[in-house]
């Protein structure tokens, strides 16, 4: 066994001595094989290395576990409170919700690349409609012309698409423009909004200091007769404003007459110059939810404050009102999902592209390996919680792992080459399962008597010695120089021998490549760039791996799981 796997061994016997008086083999066995269960194949020396480390334990003071245990205390606390929220029961109830008169929306603004923390409203809304059988919208809040790009409306679909959720409606709120324009007529006509031509940093300072425009007095007629002349282009950007009149002595900052329409001259990347005039996302999300038939809106708790706002516009209009629902963000340590951030780290060239498989953009995931049904199930263990919290990416490689182990193939990795000679070999063929209990085939190679395994494994090796090349046969060694451990082939070997020798990953002389894998760390640590967020070991890998496609993953024996990321060149591999 490796040693990060000794050391985590340790770790769980330390802490179940400490907290049941002296440690038991099983608990501790279970828990590990539970966290990694790619050494199912490997029970018999998994079972004897926890019985070693279990009777090590037992044998100390409770104040040496105790001093041993405490650099690791944090990490299992950490571990036990991240459990707790991953398996307690979501609240999956919306209330006021009507069965089958139902339907909710996926309101994603095209101007970047949608992550897990967007796409948990759309799995939320999604299983929410199956809960009571209604509807599920695309709804494509594009009505920023300098930033709303085609390029990101097709991503969205063809992330949610990969994901799995579908739509019963697709629509555009840049569509709506000209019933925009109607109801922004009828507020300015009923005294319920106003056009302003303060600059943005008067009407900003005017905000904080609770301070009504002076333009808030302006007749009906005027602000009617304003707002066609913006329509017309009489005005610049930034030169005037419609505003809705809320309360400038609000608490709630949001109420402060909000701007509701603004000119933009940018050219719209699906209405092209036809606008100049643009509404606000508080302005058009809710008219859009209420006229496409939207009764339930579920969406972050983030816009607790603006509920007053939606809630006083769909009223001031006398449109309906849909219900709506808040739940916490879900923000996952160590990475950024802001899409500013993002440009800014594509352009100094520290992250490749929106896929760099540090971030938690669902093309970052896909890249990655990540399953849909993994980020499905994930996500949907937080349910409608309004506990903020930050997560750790592991919680949803856990998740990952438990729906890849069936289907990820079995092959041998070195990274740290030994040459081992085995003479008196018998065997000239080797037929070996890809998977040790799915029927996925088997990979065959014709070998020889010259092979290498792992130098961690080699270093533990004397004369004498017995080890097994795992699946293929078990040698004795006769001499260890330099370049080369001698052995010679064991023909027959007593039961009890067999279980105890240590199994080993190998590769046989011809049947190897190069590759190369890369180890998946932390982006951001501590509020800086981590500049080892990418560890890259060079190795070496069944020539099976050849047949592999972009895309597949696979288990590399006592390593972990992995993702054949490319196959330009070398093959690259990404860890999960």
């Amino acid at each position: 066994m490796d040693k990060e796997i000794l050391q985590l061994a340790r770790k769980l016997a330390l802490k179940n001595a400490l907290d049941y008086g002296s440690a038991k083999t099983t608990p501790v066995f279970n828990k590990l094989l539970a966290m990694h269960p790619e050494l199912k194949s490997e029970m018999g020396e998994l079972g004897r290395l926890v019985a070693q480390v279990v009777n090590e334990v037992n044998s100390m003071s409770n104040e040496e576990r105790k001093k041993e245990f405490e650099p690791f205390a944090n990490e299992f606390k950490k571990a036990e409170e991240e459990k707790k929220a991953s398996t307690s029961k979501p609240h999956m109830e919306l209330e006021g919700a009507v069965m089958g008169d139902f339907a909710a929306r996926f309101p994603p603004e095209p101007n970047g690349y949608i992550h897990i923390g967007n796409v948990k409203q759309a799995f939320l809304s999604q299983e929410f409609a199956r809960i009571y059988k209604g509807k599920l919208f695309l709804y494509f809040d594009d009505t920023n012309p300098d930033k709303d790009r085609q390029e990101f409306v097709d991503a969205i679909k063809a992330d949610t698409h990969w994901l799995g959720i579908e739509f019963d409606k697709e629509y555009y709120a840049s569509d709506s423009i000209p019933r925009l324009y109607d109801y922004a007529r009828q507020l300015l006509s009923n005294g319920k909004a106003y056009v302003c031509f303060c600059t943005l940093d008067e009407i900003k300072r005017n905000r904080a200091l609770k301070k009504e425009c002076v333009h808030r007095s302006t007749p009906p007629s005027d602000n009617l007769a304003y707002f066609e002349d913006m329509l017309a282009g009489k005005y610049k950007e930034g030169e005037a404003v419609v505003r809705f009149k809320g309360c400038m002595q609000s608490e709630n900052a949001t109420m402060r007459d909000p701007v509701i329409m603004r000119i933009k001259s940018h050219e719209h990347y699906r209405q092209g110059n036809k606008y100049l005039v643009w509404p606000t996302y508080y302005f058009n999300t809710p008219i859009n939810d209420s006229i496409n038939g939207v009764t339930d809106v579920i969406r972050s708790k983030e816009y607790e404050l603006s509920n007053e706002l939606y809630f006083a516009i769909l009223n001031a209009l006398g449109l309906r009102v849909p219900r709506v629902h808040e739940m916490a963000r879900l923000r996952i340590e160590g990475t950024s999902t802001h899409k500013r951030e993002l440009k800014e780290l594509i352009s100094k060239g520290i992250i490749s592209s929106y896929d760099d498989p540090r971030l938690v953009t669902i093309a970052a995931l896909r890249r990655r390996g990540i399953a849909p049904e993994a980020i499905r199930n994930f996500v949907l263990k937080f349910g409608m919680s309004k506990t903020d919290s930050i997560i750790s990416i592991d919680m949803l490689l856990a998740e990952n792992r438990k729906v890849i182990d069936k289907y990820a193939k079995r092959l041998f990795f070195i990274a740290e080459p030994v040459a081992l000679e085995v003479d008196g070999m018998q065997l000239q063929k080797a037929e070996l399962r890809l998977h040790p209990t799915e029927d996925l085939g088997f990979r065959r190679y014709a070998i020889s008597n010259k092979f290498i395994i792992e130098k961690s494994d080699a270093e533990k090796l004397h004369e004498g010695s017995v080890l097994c090349l795992k699946d293929l046969c078990c040698v004795k060694v006769i001499n260890i120089n330099s370049n080369t451990i001698n052995a010679s082939f064991i023909k027959d070997m007593p039961k009890d021998e067999f279980m105890q020798a240590p199994k080993v990953q190998w590769l046989s002389e011809g049947n190897y490549v190069k590759c190369e894998v890369e180890y998946i760390g932390k982006l951001i640590v501590d509020g800086k760039i981590n500049e080892n967020s990418i560890r890259r070991v060079d190795g070496f890998v069944e020539s099976y791996a050849n047949e592999l496609k972009e895309g597949d993953v696979v288990n590399f024996e006592r390593v972990g799981f992995f993702k054949l990321d490319s196959k330009q060149g070398n093959l690259v591999f990404l860890s999960l």
